[in-house]
């Protein structure tokens, strides 16, 4: 296992898995690699990698599929898709089911190294911002990367985590898409704002009846009320 953790790759490609896994593991990763879509699973289950890689379009069993059971069975890893598929659709049902980033294919081994690094620096906590957040009945603790309602632990992903934190840490202040791009993903530049709007949505109903905390501001973006 490399210095940064294990990688879980599940990706059919053999040439773009022999790519992505030379880039991780010069980058300091161990990585495991499968390439159907059972054998991710029982990976991710049996090796609890640090991040898993997940091309969608797997022989038997889809890396969106994957990523739903592992999110049913409590496992948050952070996931990033692959996708050769131009659908929109496919990416949003990816993060709808839990997923906390994506990449189309072709894509810059580069830039996911460098999108798994951002990923796990979220998930492991943030640097100088430990200040624990309220608003309402809703309580989010930084530094112990936990967030409740009501006193009810919330299942959040990393990214959903870092959204709300964020928004929580100026409540009133209206963020456009583009800034909460940069600000929670790091490349506001290379993603749409579709992606916001999907992560926003997933937040919203796992706060349940404090859902209206987070609000639309029509032709801006969101705020956090107080």
């Amino acid at each position: 296992m490399g210095d940064k953790g294990l990688v879980l790759l599940v990706e059919d490609e053999r040439p773009i898995a022999d790519l992505v896994r030379l880039y991780l593991t010069r980058d300091g990763f161990g990585v495991h690699v499968e390439y159907d879509g059972a054998a991710g699973l029982a990976a991710a289950r049996k090796l609890r990698p640090v991040a898993c890689v997940l091309d969608i379009a797997l022989p038997g069993m889809e890396g969106t599929e994957i990523c739903r059971r592992l999110r049913q069975e409590g496992d948050w890893t952070p996931v990033v898709f692959l996708t050769a598929r131009g659908d929109e659709v496919d990416r949003i049902l990816g993060l709808e089911l839990g997923g906390d980033d994506y990449l189309t294919k072709p894509f810059s081994p580069r830039e996911l190294v460098a999108r798994l690094r951002a990923l796990l620096r979220r998930a492991a906590g943030p640097g100088d911002e430990h200040r624990v957040r309220t608003a309402g009945p809703v309580v989010l603790d930084p530094a112990r990367r936990v967030a409740t309602v009501s006193d009810v632990p919330l299942a959040l992903t990393t990214t959903e985590f870092d959204l709300l934190g964020h928004l929580l840490g100026r409540p009133g202040r209206v963020f456009t898409r583009e800034e909460l791009l940069a600000a929670v993903w790091g490349y506001a530049s290379h993603a749409g704002t579709r992606t916001v709007d999907v992560h926003v949505a997933q937040v919203r109903a796992k706060l349940g009846s404090a859902a209206g905390l987070i609000r639309t501001v029509r032709g801006v973006g969101y705020t956090a009320d107080a």
